[in-house]
């Protein structure tokens, strides 16, 4: 979708939603910096929780959430949040890592709460230039670099004396994935398991720009790094099987949804294809879940992943007929089916742990 059309389109969706001057000031507003988003994100929050969508309809008691913003040690601001349980000790900590242009305060946020409700500790940032989170929105200078500022929030989580003892699990959807396994490779014996959510271990080749357009962007990322010139396809389009959940997405109004900038295209290619080489050099517990149909991120490599890593402890669930955003856009039963899925192998793998402790 070109940025040109969105706010006609989102205008049309809204309607009856959306008060006009709300509206009129969520589509005005210049997402490149932190404070806009965060602004927006304010003015937008109840009009999120108060969509049609069964993430959103679920009625958790006793979660706990917390918000916050802190600066990391390279001075970048990072948004983070937490969901808990409030009446009882948690069973193990869940860190979530969002998907490309995503932040943890929509479609993850109901996510989070449902595993939550099942005793566990979830605990998401939005990366730098992403959601809440300071820098230029949807620009990754260095995937290493964002990967470094990740692992060093979670060992902040983890280092917490309240959660001493606790199982660690990481969980990646989409290009959350490549940066939980990043973390893994930077830290191979630092974490009990890993969830994989349609990870981007190889980005579909129907998504990735020609080889010859390849090349140009190669070049030209030197020259103008942040400029939005990767032609790209609607991935909401391609990501979400149902319409109508499709057509929530544009109440994320601080997901970054224009065509991506060019060292942003870069890094997150360079990156698919390491991750691609270095499959066998995975080593932990995990369980990975894919939609059949995925035409974002190649289920192929799912299956490699699955074959190739060295873990003794690995589970593929693959989903038939369903899209790259499983558990967003699907019908709900399935949906519920994936997280319920995740939550059986969490439970099985956080008494394990207790168990052998």
């Amino acid at each position: 979708m070109s940025a040109a059309a969105a706010p006609a389109q989102a205008s049309r969706k809204w309607e009856g939603l959306v008060d006009e001057a709300l509206e009129r000031e969520v589509l005005g507003a210049c997402l490149d910096q932190a404070p806009e988003r965060r602004r927006v994100r304010e003015a937008f929050k109840d009009v999120q929780l108060s969509i049609d969508h069964c993430l959103f309809k679920g009625q958790y008691s006793g979660i706990g959430t917390k918000e916050s913003y802190e600066r990391n040690s390279r001075g970048v601001e990072i948004f983070s949040k937490c969901w808990f349980p409030e009446n009882h000790r948690m069973k193990a900590i869940v860190c979530l890592c969002h998907g490309y242009g995503d932040t943890c305060t929509f479609f993850l946020d109901g996510v989070a709460r449902k595993i939550a409700s099942a005793g566990y500790g979830v605990f998401a940032l939005d990366y730098p230039g992403f959601g809440l989170s300071e820098g230029l929105h949807g620009y990754i200078p260095s995937f290493d670099t964002l990967v470094d500022d990740v692992a060093e929030h979670f060992a902040k989580v983890k280092g917490n004396p309240e959660h001493r003892g606790l199982p660690s699990f990481i969980f990646g959807q989409s290009m959350g994935g490549a940066v939980a396994l990043k973390v893994h490779f930077k830290q191979p014996n630092e974490w009990n398991g890993a969830i994989l959510v349609a990870p981007m271990c190889k980005i579909a080749d129907d998504v990735v720009p020609p080889w010859p357009v390849r090349q140009v962007l190669i070049f030209m990322a030197k020259l103008l790094p942040k400029e939005k010139l990767v032609p790209q396809k609607d991935l909401a389009e391609l990501a979400f099987k149902e319409k109508k959940k499709q057509e929530q997405c544009s109440f994320n109004v601080i997901a970054y949804k224009d065509k991506p900038r060019l060292r942003t295209a870069l890094e997150m290619l360079n990156t698919t294809q390491e991750i691609e080489r270095r499959l066998e050099e995975v080593s932990l517990p995990m369980i990975i879940l894919h939609g059949e149909s995925d035409l974002v991120t190649d289920p192929a490599v799912s299956k490699a992943l699955y074959e190739k890593a060295k873990s003794q402890d690995k589970k593929l669930c693959l989903y038939k007929g369903a899209y790259h955003a499983i558990m967003e856009g699907e019908p709900d039963d399935t949906i519920f089916q994936v997280i319920d899925d995740i939550i059986s192998w969490l439970d099985q793998h956080s008494t394990k742990k207790e168990g052998s402790s």
